[in-house]
């Protein structure tokens, strides 16, 4: 799954935390491993909450959280859930161009070790949101260079702020497989519009495409999660 949870401030709800709307959210589509975005660590504005933490412990499952700025006396970034262990987990600074005023982004990764003697890497970013794509398309040709050396079937996901027609996700497609090719629209969560989730795997890897499909729940945050079956070989 990949969701980006609003900091779990419902948008017909302002200044409202409701992190039971997103576990619960998760939880009926039972997911063994989420890439959650926008996710807030003891900070004010979510009630000094580490939001990482209370999703995994109420979901039973093991954590990393990869800090992206600091914000409003905590931390603010991207997190890894997953059912299985997660080790070697690592964050990667993105690059944000000087002078285009852009918010620092970052992208998680973590090993995770499966059933069956498989194991995977997994990525878990939110790239720039600006109008213009100069940063996406930075952050997004990172990305494909951190992948490019990585010799475990990798899969990432996230929130690209980038519709699929884009330079920024022409690039990802060059190095990746989109779990969705026509994707329906994820965000905004009223009358969506536009997808610009996605989760993908490495060319390079042997994954099949099982099923993808876009949560439809409209009260927990301002973008759909989005969730893949995927079937993995050795």
């Amino acid at each position: 799954m990949s969701y980006n949870i609003h900091i779990g401030i419902p948008p017909t709800k302002p200044g409202v935390t409701d992190i039971d709307a997103i576990v619960k959210t998760i939880k009926n589509q039972d997911p063994d491993i989420i890439a959650l975005q926008e996710v807030d660590v003891n900070t004010t504005r979510t009630g000094k909450i580490n939001e990482a933490a209370i999703i995994a412990k109420k979901l039973k499952m093991d954590y990393f959280f990869a800090k992206a700025i600091d914000y409003a006396g905590g931390d603010y970034g991207v997190a890894i859930l997953s059912k299985y262990p997660l080790s070697e987990t690592k964050i990667h600074r993105l690059t944000t161009v000087e002078g285009t005023k852009g918010e620092p982004r970052v992208m998680a990764t973590a090993k995770i070790t499966l059933k069956k003697g498989l194991v995977i890497r997994f990525g878990s970013t939110h790239l720039d949101a600006q109008a213009s794509p100069l940063n996406r398309e930075k952050q997004i040709a990172e990305i494909v260079e951190i992948s490019s050396s990585e010799t475990l079937p990798f899969i990432i996901a996230g929130d690209f702020n980038a519709q699929q027609v884009s330079s920024v996700i022409k690039k990802l497609d060059e190095s990746f497989t989109r779990t969705c090719q026509d994707c329906a629209p994820t965000f905004p969560v009223v009358n969506p519009g536009r997808a610009i989730d996605f989760i993908a795997f490495s060319n390079t890897s042997k994954i099949k495409v099982i099923s993808h499909s876009v949560v439809q729940e409209h009260y927990a945050s301002d973008h759909l999660p989005v969730v893949a079956l995927l079937q993995i070989g050795l």
